[in-house]
């Protein structure tokens, strides 16, 4: 039964059906099939799997990275970054890189970044020179950020699949996240120089000053996001309520280019990326459920725990195993699918969750970047005007620098868990 559950899957996705809807279908099969089981329990797994309070944060965010890039606040993050270090040598792949890290603190969702921030970055860099596919492939990378930075939709689901705590989830990402950046920036320094793309003078305190003002109130959410988690203030989940009433203040009153349609479109933005996301975990959770019926995540554990008991080794063949699924499916369908199986061997190594999160996030979020499903690389060769193939071939190094990140994370445990722990202590 288990083989016509995976086969079926398979095959639907092969012939093209959205992995939600393939997920949902094979379901369905399994439970026709075998009998026995009420097929009213299929609504049943698909609402209980939605039903969780840390969940209603995914829509909130959403909503905050919508109304940041309709509100101005993107183009002043774009500037104060442009100040702070444009004059680096490959300047603006910098401002892309440390953009990317400041909208993360604030949305938390990939394609937010690619597609909103993107249009702003893409364009600059091309009008100052810089090659269309690269500034696309920069663009597209740096935007796997955003989901490991807190405050992060993604490190939220896999914190509800597997019962970890949000705030420690979103903190164990803070120094990966850097890292990230970090690693990009080496690659963009080696092109940079390379190709002598141009570069800003350095730009004075007074210049400085004046963008940190203008921009001030956006860089305040993710200290107040933050802040409030672990002083106790308020939840993970009303964090995210609060980034929401945050941004509509700053846009609308503050900056004042929120509009009524403006925020008419944020709404239906926002609708739409919240019912891909909920119906991709409600099929799943049902999936899920059936996977745990058939024992398989015990016989998965049992069988790679009968190859090697080296968590090293398991970590790796995990990694590689996120690298190739991140290339065809969604990542919040590989942590609702995945997570059954190979939690149960996780544990039982004793590697810690919250540093097998970041991991296992780290790896999926080069899938966002990677054909033939890479939906940030959609987005940005939609808003550049440029074929994968062509970004693709610019993102090479790039893949290095995250899987070098990747590695690091992995094998240094410090990484992800310094800050969680800190914040335990404290």
């Amino acid at each position: 039964m288990t083989a016509l559950l995976l086969l079926s899957l398979l095959l639907l996705i092969l012939v093209g059906v959205p992995i939600a809807t393939a997920l949902g279908f094979s379901s369905l099969a399994y439970f026709v099939v075998r009998g026995g089981i009420p097929l009213e329990a299929i609504s049943q797994r698909m609402l209980k799997g939605v039903d969780s309070f840390p969940l209603l944060a995914v829509p909130l965010f959403i909503m905050a990275g919508c109304l940041m890039n309709t509100s101005g606040i993107t183009r002043r993050i774009f500037h104060f970054a442009r100040t702070v270090v444009g004059h680096i040598p490959g300047g603006l792949g910098h401002v892309n890189i440390l953009a990317s890290v400041i909208f993360a603190g604030m949305s938390g969702a990939a394609v937010a970044d690619a597609a909103g921030l993107g249009k702003i970055e893409i364009e600059a860099m091309t009008n100052d020179g810089y090659d269309p596919d690269f500034s696309a492939a920069i663009t597209a990378a740096s935007s796997t950020i955003s989901p490991i930075i807190p405050p992060s939709i993604a490190a939220v689901i896999y914190a509800v699949a597997t019962g970890q705590s949000v705030g420690a989830m979103f903190m164990g990402g803070v120094i990966p996240g850097l890292l990230m950046a970090l690693s990009m920036m080496v690659v963009t320094v080696v092109i940079s120089n390379k190709r002598n793309y141009p570069r800003y003078e350095r730009s004075s305190f007074g210049e400085i000053w004046a963008a940190l003002k203008e921009s001030f109130l956006p860089l305040l959410m993710p200290l107040i996001i933050l802040v409030g988690i672990y002083g106790g203030v308020f939840t993970p989940t009303e964090a995210a309520v609060i980034a929401v009433v945050y941004a509509l203040f700053i846009g609308g009153i503050v900056y004042r280019e929120l509009s009524l349609s403006d925020l008419r479109n944020v709404v239906i933005e926002t609708i739409q990326s919240t019912a891909m996301v909920m119906y991709i975990i409600a099929t799943a959770s049902v999936f899920s459920w059936i996977l745990i019926y058939e024992q398989v995540p015990a016989l998965v554990a049992d069988f790679v725990l009968s190859l090697t008991n080296n968590p090293h080794v398991v970590m790796l063949l995990l990694i590689a195993a996120f690298l190739v699924l991140g290339t065809f499916m969604e990542s919040i369908a590989i942590i609702m699918l995945t997570i059954p199986v190979v939690f149960p061997v996780i544990t039982r190594l004793n590697i810690d969750p919250v540093h097998f999160g970041i991991v296992m996030l780290v790896s999926l979020m080069i899938g966002l970047v990677t054909p033939p499903v890479g939906v940030c690389l959609f987005a940005v060769c939609e808003v550049a005007k440029v074929t994968i193939g062509d970004v693709t071939k610019e993102l090479l190094p790039f893949y290095v620098a995250l899987l070098v990140a990747v590695l690091l994370i992995a094998f240094f445990p410090g990484l992800v868990l310094t800050l969680p722990r800190l914040m335990m202590k404290g």
